[in-house]
């Protein structure tokens, strides 16, 4: 499959493993495919059985090819962020040439010295994003490239992560068959996706309703600055309403698919359905209220721990307030609980393409949204964590090509006017070689 204008997003859940496909089409993600199978081997969103978690991966794929109509070879997936931390990270590098451009290969080599760190062995590089560039001095440059200077520097922000999720993450895709295109922090890639502009520049509160994991992470600036991970989410609600009303685990599910609310002030007393009970012949009627107190007191400690982690770094003072989104989020009345916990706005964020109105595929949807708007120089400082220079090389290359002839040559006039004609194939090749290059980037 050529993937220059297909992106497939992987996302490795607790509960579901879900793909999507989609097509860049100018600049609009059009899904054309999804998959959504029950997950195996993951637990709190890592995976501790790879044979497992390649099974379940397969099966999601499979369903996504025969709606899509194509066949998925490369995947780009989220990273979990558990254990994750972040750090200003910085490089530097000398040009050789005082009268060269800065090209592409020195936007990686720059990029590579920022990720120059003493890290702990159980600990690897995850992502790394530039805020700047400063040449010989001159700051809040977005992309050196084409500019001449003695000195180039790159001042970013640098995730690392447990080596055991990469290292379980990238071995079941390539267990079940599939390339790692790439990857991506999950709550990074969501908060681009559910925030406007606004909430992403003022700062807003991002929290992710799992089934093995509540997730808040905090973007401010256009940047993530905080994450904190809740061990529990969805499962351990259906946990609670199996030992409390003695009835099976796949029961309690969907007893709060069917019937749950998050606010029991919200659900009616009156209202009663049957229940089947381990132990008994015929089922027990159980009120509406009863099932919704069951699943409020878990989400009550749960929220109340992350209100005080988020009170620690005052992230509840952000006027962006706090955005819900994960599988947990689409029960009745959650908004108004959080409210009432969190003191601050809340909405809920569910996406709006068909078929996919559900809060729980957020994620597989926001990791082709991402991946798909990294710009040119995005992807080539994400090039230094494999080390390879090779789309370095072919930007630089096609860069060289585009510039246009010497003008003190005296056949100008006629090298300029063949070199016109000439440009709109390499610009053609540019943006395919820039995406193609990730089909190969995590080998």
């Amino acid at each position: 499959m050529d993937n220059s204008g297909m992106y497939v997003g992987l996302d490795i859940g607790t509960t579901s493993i879900k793909v999507i496909v989609a097509e860049n089409v100018k600049g609009q993600m059009n899904v054309i495919g999804v998959g959504n199978e029950r997950s195996n081997g993951v637990s709190r969103g890592v995976i501790v059985d790879i044979d497992k978690a390649a099974e379940a991966i397969q099966r999601a794929v499979r369903q996504a090819e025969e709606k899509a109509s194509i066949e998925i070879h490369d995947v780009i997936v989220g990273i979990p962020a558990n254990m994750l931390k972040i750090e200003p990270c910085s490089g530097m590098i000398a040009i050789d040439d005082q009268s060269r451009e800065i090209t592409g290969r020195d936007v990686r080599s720059v990029s590579a010295a920022a990720l120059i760190q003493s890290l702990p062995p159980e600990r690897e590089v995850v992502d790394i994003l530039a805020d700047e560039f400063v040449v010989d001095g001159f700051d809040g440059i977005k992309d050196p490239r084409g500019m001449v200077g003695v000195r180039l520097e790159l001042h970013g922000t640098l995730f690392t992560g447990p080596k055991t999720i990469m290292h379980n993450t990238r071995k079941a895709v390539e267990q079940a068959g599939l390339h790692l295109r790439g990857t991506v922090i999950n709550p990074m890639a969501q908060g681009m996706m559910v925030m406007n502009d606004g909430e992403q520049d003022f700062g807003t509160i991002l929290i992710d309703l799992g089934g093995g994991q509540a997730t808040a992470a905090v973007i401010h600036d256009h940047q993530l600055k905080y994450i904190d991970v809740d061990q529990e989410g969805g499962q351990f609600i259906t946990k609670d309403i199996s030992v409390v009303l003695n009835t099976s685990l796949d029961s309690a599910e969907k007893l709060k698919r069917d019937y749950g609310y998050a606010d029991s002030a919200q659900a009616s007393d009156e209202d009663e359905f049957p229940v089947d009970v381990v132990g008994q012949s015929q089922p027990t009627p159980i009120s509406e209220k009863y099932l919704a107190e069951i699943i409020e007191a878990r989400l009550d400690q749960i929220f109340q721990r992350l209100q005080a982690n988020l009170n620690k770094v005052q992230a509840l003072e952000l006027p962006g307030g706090i955005v819900l989104t994960g599988g947990v989020a689409a029960l009745p009345g959650i908004t108004d609980l959080a409210t009432a916990e969190f003191g601050t706005n809340v909405r809920v964020y569910v996406p709006d393409q068909m078929g996919l109105r559900h809060p729980s595929f957020t994620l597989a949807l926001a990791l082709v949204n991402y991946f798909g708007g990294l710009s040119e120089i995005d992807l080539l400082i994400k090039s230094a964590l494999t080390g390879s220079t090779q789309l370095a090389d072919e930007t630089d290359e096609i860069r060289q090509r585009e510039q246009p002839a010497d003008n003190g040559a005296v056949d100008a006039p006629v090298q300029s006017h063949q070199k016109s004609k000439a440009t709109p194939k390499p610009k053609k090749k540019r943006t395919e070689g820039i995406k193609k290059f990730f089909s190969d980037f995590f080998d």
